[in-house]
């Protein structure tokens, strides 16, 4: 980043003060997402604008070997105490908070001293990503699906509305609860599409419009974090984790995604299956080829396996189908075709995501095979063999195996971010090595 550039930035922070501060911010936060998937933040006065957007506020290289409990691994690229960082907050972001009255947010990236990207910064590499997919002439856009569950604040291991799933009911006794969250949103600039009860007690989704790959990232933490915000003014307590408790059914991180040549969507209006163009074929061909390793930044933690099991909608076998809900890359048809893949979850850092896609689909060579028309856990091993239906990873360690055979990935990555990743992984996976499913579920239920 050059003085001249800094000196633009700085200038456009303050034009922006006066407006800000007549909607009563006084506080900034800015936040990040950390290789375990969690959003970490550092806030500054409103004054202090100018000096976070230009020149950045500091903050430890650390976080890239933090994991979910907080706990430091080490690493090949680990510099322990060592060294500093800066978050720079991104100004065309910035909002103000409906929820949290005298607060505004934005994303940050982090870069180093001299303003060179951090070769580790997530955001950035969900940049670069869209950047190569922009060189083929293309875009994309997406959507993360938020499901979440709720307890209430006095009985946090008890959840709370229970009642018929997707049912009315539910939907009633927390009419004011969910009208907030859509309240806070929609004054917050997010596209809210839909929100209702989900299949298990307690449990809620929100969709929101699709856009631009790095926008909808940001937008899955602003949800998150909003959700997390008007629940407890409720008395409430909301938790993503992707199984709140052995046996029940989980929460996804599903996501929406579409790629465009101009205002062409390829996934519709193609002579290829369902409609799609070849483009969209071999670009979903690749997000399928890859998923075991994509798994690895999708339903990147320990307890992502517990949800990940056949016949809850999650998506546990490598397959891909016209609406169907059991396969783990759905296709969507209708006016804005798109391909949802559903084996995610929200331990994921949501820009990894958005990078780890498009780079899949971007090195997509082959046609897609014949579609499923059925549940895939329906049919016997001899029948899946026979279709060359391959189960998923049924545990983070084959992820990660399958993520560092994945040249492709490896290199897109970066050496010094995908073996830290994996690093972060192997932490965990020894940290609950031994645990059973109830340990693993009380340690993740609050952390994401």
């Amino acid at each position: 980043m050059s003085e001249l550039d800094r000196q633009v930035i700085g200038a456009r922070a303050d034009e922006l003060l006066p407006g800000l501060a007549a909607q009563g911010v006084e506080v900034v936060a800015m936040t990040f997402v950390d290789n375990s998937g969690v959003v970490r933040t550092k806030a500054v006065p409103l004054r202090r604008l100018a000096a976070a957007a230009a020149s950045g506020i500091g903050a430890s290289n650390s976080f890239d070997f933090f994991g979910f409990d907080d706990s430091i691994c080490t690493g090949k690229y680990s510099s322990g105490p060592v060294g500093d960082l800066r978050l720079h907050l991104d100004l065309e972001r910035l909002t103000v908070l409906a929820a949290q009255p005298g607060w505004a947010w934005a994303p940050a990236d982090r870069r180093d001293q001299d303003g060179a990207v951090h070769p580790m910064d997530q955001r950035s590499l969900a940049k670069e990503a869209v950047r190569q997919l922009a060189e083929r002439g293309l875009t994309a856009k997406l959507a993360f699906e938020v499901e979440w569950v709720v307890t209430a604040e006095n009985a946090p291991d008890e959840l709370a509305g229970r009642g018929p799933a997707y049912g009315y009911a539910r939907l009633s006794r927390h009419s004011d609860y969910l009208r907030a969250i859509v309240s806070a949103l929609d004054n917050q600039g997010v596209a809210v599409e839909q929100i209702h009860p989900e299949y298990a007690a307690g449990q809620f989704e929100l969709s929101v419009g699709a856009e631009d790959p790095v926008g909808a990232a940001d937008t899955s933490v602003l949800v998150r974090e909003t959700i997390r915000v008007v629940s407890g003014m409720h008395g409430l307590r909301a938790s993503f984790t992707p199984q709140f408790s052995v046996g029940g059914v989980g929460n996804g991180g599903h996501v929406h995604l579409s790629v465009w040549d101009g205002e062409r969507n390829l996934f519709g209006g193609g002579d290829g299956q369902f409609g799609m163009t070849a483009t969209a074929e071999t670009f979903s061909a690749g997000i399928l080829d890859r998923l075991p390793a994509l798994l690895a930044v999708g339903a990147p933690s320990v307890v992502s396996y517990l949800r990940l099991e056949p016949h809850r909608w999650a998506g546990a076998f490598a397959v891909w189908g016209l609406e169907n809900r059991e396969a783990a890359v759905r296709l969507i048809a209708g006016t804005s075709p798109n391909l949802e893949v559903k084996c995610f979850d929200h331990t994921a850092n949501p820009y990894l995501v958005v990078a780890a896609l498009l780079f899949a689909g971007m090195a997509g060579e082959t046609a897609l095979p014949d579609p499923i028309d059925v549940d895939p856990g329906s049919l016997s091993d001899d029948e899946r063999h026979g279709l060359g239906i391959r189960r998923l990873p049924a545990t983070l360690a084959d992820a990660v195996s399958a993520f560092e055979a994945d040249i492709v990935l490896h290199d897109c990555f970066g050496a010094p971010l995908a073996t830290t990743l994996m690093d972060v992984r192997k932490a965990e996976i020894q940290r609950f090595a031994g645990s059973t499913p109830d340990q693993i579920t009380a340690a993740y239920r609050w952390a994401h």
